[in-house]
């Protein structure tokens, strides 16, 4: 007879699902009434329950994303809990952490450069650096529209950095722009399931910044080597369940400029739940049977 699991399902906090709320709470929802239908319990806890008195259950699913909650959960998994996605990547997609692991990984990325908002100046100033730009908040994820602008001057990008600095946001990843398709992509790492389409097309957006590169131009890619591409990233990032935006060149190159742990799937969510689910099951039932052995 297979051993019932209890899970602890964590919502996200509607403060970081900028209109997406209901997508993602649906995506969360979707997964657990999977995991339910297998024989399985789901606790539901919200991401303030979770900060205030963390949970029971050894086995966690998960979309939070406070930093709070990020460090109760990476001091469970030290003790043994077993989370998807793990505190440890989530905490790797956030800005700073996801641009060295990548351009470290020489996972293809955008020229980039993460500096503090104070005191800067000379050092833009004599870079060689050329515009336009894009400049993100480095210790988080866009929560705001301002937390990723598009600028085109150095003029421009002083005024945002001192904007930035008000906001109490102390250091900054600036990307180099590319021409090409916008393309965004999601995933989930150990099933066979991937999606990718053009935002533009869809009028999928947070906050409209898919206008910037415009109507896609269709440019050739192989979607084999873009699952190959995100697969590393998510490999390199510490995430099982992922998605992101990459942009797609002339000359078919392929240069991931997001990346995010467990976003909502809105288009693909019928057959992103399933997958989701698979995963999460494949993972910690080996480590149930493990556990009995």
């Amino acid at each position: 007879m297979k051993k019932e699991i209890v899970f602890a399902a964590i919502q996200r906090h509607t403060s970081y699902s900028p209109n997406h709320i209901g997508n993602d709470s649906a995506i969360l929802n979707g997964v657990a009434k999977k995991i339910i239908s297998q024989g399985h319990k789901v606790h539901f806890y919200t991401e303030q329950e979770f900060i205030t008195s963390g949970v029971t259950e050894r086995y966690i699913f998960t979309m939070l994303r406070n930093k709070a909650a990020v460090k109760r959960l990476q001091s469970l998994e030290n003790q043994g809990a077993i989370s998807v996605n793990s505190a440890f990547g989530i905490e790797n997609c956030t800005r700073e952490h996801m641009t060295r692991l990548l351009i470290d990984a020489k996972v293809s990325h955008p020229k980039s450069w993460i500096i503090n908002t104070h005191g800067v100046f000379d050092e833009i100033e004599n870079e060689d650096i050329l515009y336009p730009l894009w400049i993100k908040r480095a210790d988080f994820h866009a929560i705001h529209r301002e937390d990723v602008t598009f600028v085109r001057s150095l003029t421009h990008l002083k005024s945002i950095l001192a904007e930035y600095a008000l906001r109490g946001i102390e250091r900054v990843v600036i990307n180099e722009h590319l021409e090409g398709d916008l393309v965004k992509f999601y995933g989930v790492v150990g099933t066979p399931f991937f999606y990718w389409f053009y935002p533009y097309l869809n009028q999928h957006s947070k906050f409209g910044l898919e206008e910037i590169n415009g109507k896609p131009q269709g440019f050739s890619f192989q979607e084999e080597d873009l699952k190959a591409i995100c697969n590393r990233a998510a490999e390199v990032l510490n995430v099982k369940v992922y998605g992101g935006d990459c942009i797609v060149s002339s000359d078919g190159k392929i240069n991931i400029i997001d990346f995010n742990d467990w976003p909502s799937f809105a288009p693909c969510r019928e057959e992103a739940t399933e997958a989701i689910a698979s995963v999460i099951l494949k993972n910690i039932t080996k480590h149930v049977s493990t556990e009995k052995k």
